[in-house]
């Protein structure tokens, strides 16, 4: 059984939270990403999604200057780096995510799983099948 350290990616970016969704939004776009984590003082303090800047900045009439902490989704995510794929999975269903944070025993992040990740191993490609099944549904 894979852990997530053997499937991860530790090319993780980092939003800060007091950046404007307009740069969120650029650095999302200019790396490919679709959700980022934000951190503050060393610790993951959210989420910033596409989702969020579109329903919670635009949809409201808010500018592309308002601060990404004030559109970012609190209530982190997350899964230890030394759990099971099938761990991961089950909170990314629960949770109707498709990437994960990644953190170490000491709640430092260290990377970023995504479905994707899952289904390049053979041997993960039904739990990967599954998961995404669950989080598309609506």
């Amino acid at each position: 059984m894979h852990q997530l350290r053997d499937l991860m990616s530790r090319d993780v970016k980092v939003i800060n939270p007091d950046m404007t969704i307009r740069q969120a939004a650029a650095t999302m776009r200019d790396e490919g990403f679709g959700m980022m984590p934000v951190g503050e003082n060393d610790r993951m303090i959210g989420t910033i999604s596409d989702r969020d800047i579109a329903i919670r900045a635009v949809a409201e009439g808010k500018d592309s200057s308002t601060k990404v902490r004030d559109v970012m989704s609190d209530g982190v995510a997350w899964a230890f780096e030394d759990e099971s794929v099938d761990e991961a999975v089950k909170i990314m269903s629960e949770r109707q995510v498709r990437r994960l944070p990644v953190v170490d025993r000491e709640k430092r992040l260290v990377g970023i799983v995504s479905l994707g990740d899952f289904a390049v191993q053979r041997t993960e490609i039904q739990p990967a099948a599954e998961a995404l099944a669950e989080i598309s549904k609506p």
